[in-house]
C-alpha cells in the first residue's frame, strides 16, 4: 500500500513538471488577432500575455474607433489564446494523473 502511494505521489509529481513544461512553452505559441483591415494587430502568448500590439496611424484619428476595435480584437485574441492554454493544460495534468477513482475529471 505505501508503494502505492509513493508511486502515486510520483505521477503527480511527474504531472506538476508536465503543467510546468506546458506553461513554458506556452509563452513560445503565438496568436495574433487582425481587424481593421490590417489596420490593427494583436500579438500575444498561449498563455494570454500581450507580446505587442501595432495600429495604423488612420486609426488614431478616431478613439472611439479605436478603442472598440481594440477591445473586441484583444477579446478575440485572449478567446483564442484561453483554447490553446486550456486544451493544452488539460492534456499536461490528463498524461501525469495516476488512475485515482473519481479523478476523471480531465476526461
Amino acid at each position: 500500500m505505501l508503494g502505492d502511494l509513493s508511486g502515486m505521489m510520483n505521477k503527480l509529481k511527474e504531472a506538476q513538471q508536465k503543467v510546468e513544461e506546458t506553461k513554458t512553452r506556452l509563452n513560445t505559441v503565438l496568436v495574433d488577432e487582425v481587424a481593421a483591415d490590417g489596420k490593427l494587430k494583436i500579438i500575444l502568448t498561449a498563455n494570454r500575455e500581450i507580446k505587442s500590439i501595432s495600429i495604423d496611424n488612420s486609426l488614431l484619428e478616431d478613439a472611439e474607433e479605436l478603442e472598440d476595435y481594440l477591445i473586441l480584437s484583444l477579446n478575440k485574441a485572449i478567446e483564442k489564446a484561453t483554447k490553446i492554454n486550456d486544451a493544452e493544460m488539460a492534456v499536461a495534468a490528463k498524461s501525469g494523473m495516476p488512475n485515482i477513482p473519481g479523478m476523471d475529471m480531465f476526461k
